[in-house]
């Protein structure tokens, strides 16, 4: 049905609830910087793929453990079994999809060995296929701790996932992976013939190795189903490899990258390596990311060393990273320890956390006919955005540049008394962001066009007041109030001259607490005042005049206000002018 609506304009007097910066919650991502994608959520090892024009970032979720252990001490990984999902379209804005309960999704693995059972949920490999039968087939493996491979299974990028299996897909009763010495960190893809691959292992020396080649580094065919290898591995010849492996498919060839050891370093080794490979490369520096390339990847004298791309980042104690083209240009998606050390630096965590890390990406150039890899800059600005953020589509509030203070409802996938949210766009059920007064979020780049916004309207929970500020997170361009039990839409009326052009918003909560915001949305001013609105199926609840006074089956003619709950059982509050009685 479509409702011709006109909305009168009303002079917006704004509730000038002065924020002052003090009052605000720290930034600890920085106001101008990019990275890391995530200001609020520990996470670590990253993989991605596109699909539908997104990028979805993969990685381990160190924020459990940082939660399990109390907000302090070392990321000692034993508790992590979990993995966590984000999104993003313009590689600015980044939405927190929530975690993959993986100990849930194999809670019926076997034990017997031990070590087929499940254990945990680390460096995780996604990649993805159309099926014969036309469905889209997704395909997330992990670690098992060091004992193994596991893989999941799902049919969007953001699940319902699945084990296939009754065990881990790796370990070391799988012919021809022993003796390696760590079976993990896989690395997956789907070559231009349509053959699956995945790489794994990593450690110190096995019995057969050395220093040089510590003999860990593993390569297998999949079968067609992507949860069996396709025959025995093979050991690819990746001097001072360690951990870290991951494939791409760059200009018809192969290549394979993975984090260098911290063993010493022997010049006659190295040059000895050099004149047998004929190559004319420097030798690895410790825990670095390194490339190789191939054209027939399962003959191991095939895969010649091409050099080191990728830094140590510093500020974490290991480094692991995914090589990924997206629209057109390549990024080097890493982890580092930016964001607990200014955490650590403002003394908001304890002085003993170690090795949290988060999830970072900066460019990179890739000469795709040489499958030359450039040396990557590791800097907090990132990159800048592909696009601007369109503010007249409804956004999830977990979708963000950067915040303070927030949590989440749902970070562990309960699903007590929820509702999937009607965005359909989550992996944990019911995520909303946990807000009370000091805590802000903000996106950037929102091009609000020549016109600007005359209307926002928030679905939120609680009671409280929410600014809608422009380039910081103080002195609010405009102000609502809101007060529900459950999860309702609330909207005001913004003066569009302000809301134009693009600009950086955060909405900051200037009083209230326990305050879950499920997603937000501007309309675009109408200067004729006429909008077209399609409606779904509503189930009108009540009417009132301007005084509040209910108005029945009694005709009126002028403006009402309208109480409704659509069709997703999402309660609204809206004006409306009724032109025949």
């Amino acid at each position: 049905m479509m409702l011709k609506k006109l909305f009168i304009t009303a002079a917006l007097v704004a509730t000038c609830v002065q924020m002052n910066a003090q009052n605000a919650a720290p930034d600890y991502k920085g106001s101008s910087n990019n990275n890391p994608i995530s200001a609020s959520v520990f996470c670590a090892d990253p993989t991605a793929l596109e699909y539908n024009g997104r990028l979805y970032v993969y990685g381990s979720n160190d924020h459990q453990q940082f939660i399990k252990n109390g907000k302090k001490g070392d990321n000692g990984y034993g508790d992590i079994k979990s993995l966590v999902v984000f999104s993003t379209d313009d590689l600015v804005n980044w939405t927190f999809h929530g975690t993959i309960d993986v100990a849930k999704l194999c809670a019926s693995w076997t034990g017997n060995p031990w070590y087929k059972g499940f254990m945990n949920s680390w460096a995780p490999s996604v990649t993805w296929r159309t099926a014969e039968d036309g469905t889209d087939e997704f395909f997330l493996y992990f670690a098992n701790t060091s004992h193994g491979v596991g893989v999941l299974q799902a049919n969007s990028p953001v699940g319902p996932w699945k084990s296939p299996l009754k065990e881990s897909m790796i370990n070391k009763d799988t012919p021809g992976v022993l003796p390696c010495n760590w079976i993990f960190d896989p690395g997956v893809m789907i070559d231009e013939d349509g053959t699956g691959w995945i790489s794994f292992g990593g450690g110190d020396p096995n019995s057969q190795g050395s220093d040089l080649q510590p003999n860990n580094a593993c390569l297998a065919k999949l079968k067609p189903s992507m949860t069996a290898l396709d025959g025995k591995p093979i050991k690819i010849p990746a001097p001072y490899h360690f951990e870290a492996s991951e494939l791409n498919v760059i200009g018809g060839k192969y290549v394979y990258t993975y984090c260098s050891s911290w063993a010493s370093r022997n010049d006659n080794d190295w040059n000895t390596y050099k004149q047998e490979q004929g190559i004319n490369v420097a030798k690895p520096g410790a825990c670095t990311m390194c490339y190789m390339v191939s054209d027939n990847p399962m003959d191991p004298a095939s895969w010649k060393y091409k050099g080191v791309y990728g830094p140590h980042p510093g500020t974490s104690a290991n480094n692991h990273s995914h090589l990924h083209k997206f629209h057109g240009k390549y990024y080097h998606i890493y982890h580092s320890g930016a964001l607990l050390k200014s955490m650590k630096d403002a003394k908001a965590v304890d002085e003993s956390c170690g090795t949290y890390r988060s999830i970072c990406v900066n460019k990179t150039t890739v000469s795709e006919g040489t499958q030359s890899i450039s040396a990557v800059t590791l800097d907090l600005a990132g990159v800048t955005a592909i696009k601007n953020m369109n503010p007249y589509e409804w956004q999830e509030a977990e979708t963000m540049a950067t915040c303070g203070g927030i949590s989440y409802e749902n970070f562990s996938n309960i699903k007590k008394n929820t509702r999937i949210n009607t965005l359909g766009n989550d992996a944990s059920e019911n995520m909303q962001v946990k807000m009370e007064a000091g805590s802000w979020i903000c996106q950037r780049g929102l091009d609000f066009g020549e016109k600007g916004a005359a209307k926002f309207t928030l679905r939120v929970k609680g009671t409280g007041t929410m600014g809608i500020c422009i380039g910081r997170p103080v002195r609010p361009a405009a102000t609502i109030e809101f007060s529900s039990a459950e999860i309702e839409e609330h909207t005001i009326e913004l003066d569009a001259s302000r809301f134009n052009g693009v600009k950086n918003i955060y909405f900051s909560v200037t009083s209230g607490d326990n305050i879950f915001v499920d997603a937000w949305l501007f309309t675009e001013s109408d200067p004729d005042g006429i909008l077209d609105v399609e409606s779904g199926s509503l189930i009108f609840q009540k009417s009132y005049d301007l005084f509040g006074r209910s108005l029945s089956d009694t005709p009126h003619q002028g403006i009402v206000i309208e109480q409704y709950i659509d069709e997703n059982g999402i309660k609204h509050s809206r004006k409306r002018y009724i032109s025949h009685p």
